[in-house]
Order: structure tokens, then C-alpha cells, then sequence
């Protein structure tokens, strides 16, 4: 029994395909992106509910706007430092987070930055959020990269849980040299840091006229804060 022989596709449905999967990819690659960075040692266990609650919900603030890639990253533990793979679906992110518990160690922001700038070439992110409370690190260190993070067009908001007043140093530090903002809060501020988060996700969207064309209070303040370090 002969079979029919198969339907070849012609060299115009080849290049259709073809193009179509190079608009694709490209599509995919010109989406700006945002990398949300967590601290996830030990001291940050009483706040991490709070943390994933703030980050299912900070990319609502982005509807209108061009659709946001993330990617998560976090440390714990005795090296442990994890960064995921882009994601548009935040729902997703969320669920990931869900499964991540705190790990007593100490701090690794400068391996994070390291590891953030090696792939910030093909990666392209227009800002890195961290969340964290404490800094155990050469302060010279983390200045040193983050004037990489500037060079490399990579802003750090920097947002820290608590007075500690070293941390409030260093991260100040790092925001003016990148070019980007630190931001205090604690408990009770949980809104006030979602206004911040959200006009952070909209300023990697979109840009300063992100928050400019939308001005609540969360934008108002970023926008206050970028001003203040650029005089710095």
C-alpha cells in the first residue's frame, strides 16, 4: 500500500516561519527587564511572607505599559545564591518565591552583583531591586560595583528592611554611584513600599516618564529620590 507522499512546505511557507520565529525572539528580547533580588538569610524569615505578598503584587502598577520580564534571584545560607530565569507571568514568580525559605549565612550582595553584571551584556535589565536589612561586606567592594552597575546602565533600588545603620550607609552608597535609590522601611510600612516597588517596575518599564505621566505617591517619592542623588 503506497501512502500519499507528505505535503512539503514551499520555500515561502519556510521563510514565513522563519520570520515569524525571528519576531519572536525578538519580540521576547526587547521586552525590558527588571531583576528583583532578595536577601534571604536567616534575620529575614519575619518579614518574608510580606516580602512574597509585596512582590505578587508590586507589577500590577505596570498595566498600560510594555510587559515586564523578571527574573528572581536570592542568597542564603553558606553560598547559596540562585538567579532565575526570566519571567513575564507573575504569578509564576510568586509561586517560585512560595517555595523559597530562609537559610541562616551571611550576606553575598557583592557575589550578586557579579554575577548580575556577567550576564548584564546579553541581558540587558534597565534595574535591580534588593531587598535586604544588613550589609557584612567591604563597603569599598560593593561601591566598586556598583559604579559597574552604572557603567553597565544597571540602576540599584536599594530597599532595607530596618535602621541598621551601617546598612543605611552602604546602600545609600551604592544608590547615588549607580544612579539609582535607597529606600528605608519596617513593618509598617508595607504600603508604602508597594507604592515604591510598583513605581520601580513601572520605571524599568517605561522610564522617568513612567512616573512622570503617573504621579501617586510612590512616584513621587522615587522621582524625589532619584533627584536628590543625582545632585549627589
Amino acid at each position: 500500500m503506497h501512502r500519499p507522499p507528505a505535503e512539503q512546505s514551499s520555500p515561502r511557507d519556510v521563510s514565513a516561519f522563519l520570520q515569524r520565529a525571528k519576531n519572536l525572539r525578538r519580540f521576547q528580547s526587547g521586552r525590558p527587564r527588571l531583576i528583583f533580588a532578595m536577601d534571604a538569610t536567616a534575620s529575614r524569615q519575619p518579614t518574608w511572607d510580606l516580602a512574597c505578598e509585596l512582590q505578587a503584587n508590586m507589577f500590577q502598577a505596570t498595566e498600560g505599559l510594555t510587559s515586564l520580564a523578571i527574573q528572581l534571584a536570592y542568597y542564603r545560607g553558606l553560598g547559596e545564591l540562585q538567579l532565575g530565569n526570566w519571567n513575564t507571568d507573575t504569578q509564576e514568580l510568586a509561586r517560585q518565591m512560595s517555595e523559597v525559605h530562609c537559610a541562616a549565612g551571611r550576606t553575598q550582595i557583592a557575589k550578586l552583583l557579579r554575577a548580575v553584571l556577567r550576564q548584564q551584556t546579553s541581558a540587558q535589565a534597565r534595574a535591580l531591586v534588593f531587598i535586604g536589612d544588613a550589609v557584612e561586606e567591604s563597603s569599598g567592594s560593593l561601591d566598586e560595583l556598583a559604579g559597574q552597575c552604572r557603567i553597565h546602565s544597571l540602576p540599584l533600588f536599594l530597599f532595607q528592611e530596618g535602621q541598621e545603620p551601617r546598612a543605611q550607609q552602604v546602600f545609600g552608597s551604592m544608590a547615588r554611584i549607580s544612579g539609582g535609590a535607597h529606600c528605608p522601611f519596617d513593618g509598617g510600612s508595607a504600603q508604602r513600599l508597594r507604592e515604591l516597588l510598583g513605581a520601580v517596575a513601572r520605571y524599568a518599564a517605561g522610564g522617568r516618564a513612567a512616573l512622570e505621566n503617573r504621579p501617586d505617591a510612590g512616584a513621587r517619592l522615587l522621582l524625589k529620590q532619584l533627584s536628590t542623588q543625582s545632585k549627589d
